[in-house]
């Protein structure tokens, strides 16, 4: 890697980290209505996999979407917009924190509804097959969507068929307020991936060197015709589930515990210590994000709204 290249993974984090954090004040205020789910303490999991991917690979995730957005190149503003429902966000202001998308960056969303996204996932990997495209699709999801039903029919299916696609499962030990030991049999996520013969392996998630080395392994693989990869980060968030999460099923000490491992933190100290940028670099990075973060907040909160007209507006593919 270049130094250019481990300089932009330290902006994206750290651009992510200030945008939740503003995205969490503004759902304070009540300018962001509905849910919120912030990717604070996860960043290194969706900027190094992003990181990994090549031009013509694809990515979909879950509801916890804002970093990925940002990882994968959205605009700040762009994205800030979506949050506030303005007709300069993402989807027109119609989908709001969890339905962040932007096809022409390959990226798919956004979805709701817990793991509802695999079958797509699925179905996108079918098209580069049948197409004979090189393309990869990494499906993102949390540890509480490999309980359900879509997570096996598609894990089945991708391997039936080979399937150019990579599961990355953002193990943040917490599905809602439940720890994995209370809702899975299967605690080590990875191995659910055994019943399908599908090559697996765990990284470390509060690490972004380790996990865009991981994912691009992972691509590879999928990529080479050899199948299904299944990846699992090990990470976790530092706030709640959601901003109405009041977090009385895990405590501070914990919390702090994992914090020392904050993923940013981390890759600062690898970069100084490894002698790869000099503290004032970073420094001037970190006032550049935060400019950065104070102009996408500004243009999201002097962007109108959807006229009424809208409502009828995308609802058909032409139309």
């Amino acid at each position: 890697m270049e130094k250019t290249d481990h300089l932009k993974l330290y902006k994206q984090m750290v651009l992510i980290r200030r945008l939740e954090e503003r995205s969490a004040e503004l759902y304070q205020q009540g300018k962001i209505g509905g849910f919120l789910h912030l990717y604070i303490g996860q960043e290194a999991v969706g900027v190094g996999a992003a990181a990994a991917m090549k031009p013509q690979d694809h990515i979909i995730t879950a509801y916890r979407d804002h970093g990925v957005a940002i990882a994968v190149g959205m605009e700040a503003g762009v994205m800030m917009a979506e949050l506030l429902g303005k007709a300069t966000g993402c989807s027109k202001g119609k989908g709001g924190s969890m339905h962040l998308a932007d096809v022409s960056k390959h990226f798919w969303g956004g979805h709701a509804i817990v793991g509802a996204h695999l079958p797509l996932a699925t179905g996108l990997a079918v098209s580069f097959q049948y197409n004979h495209s090189d393309s990869v699709i990494i499906c993102m999801m949390g540890d509480g969507a490999t309980n359900i039903g879509y997570f096996h029919e598609s894990l089945n299916l991708s391997k039936v068929w080979k399937l150019p696609v990579v599961w990355m499962v953002e193990n943040n030990q917490y599905g809602m307020g439940t720890t994995i030991e209370r809702a899975s049999a299967v605690s080590e996520i990875r191995q659910k991936a055994e019943g399908y013969q599908i090559p697996n392996a765990r990284v470390d998630g509060m690490d972004v060197l380790a996990t865009k080395e991981a994912t691009a392994q992972a691509l590879e693989h999928a990529r080479s015709g050899n199948g299904p990869f299944f990846l699992e980060a090990i990470t976790y968030r530092f706030r709640g589930h959601s901003m109405g999460d009041p977090e009385r099923y895990r405590k501070q000490d914990e919390i702090k515990k994992w914090q020392e491992d904050d993923p940013i933190g981390q890759y600062h100290d690898h970069l100084t210590g490894e002698n790869i940028a000099v503290e004032a670099e970073l420094d001037e990075i970190e006032n550049q994000v935060e400019a950065e973060a104070v102009a996408a907040v500004r243009f999201a909160e002097e962007s109108p709204n959807p006229p009424p007209e809208a409502l009828w507006e995308h609802i058909y593919v032409n139309a």
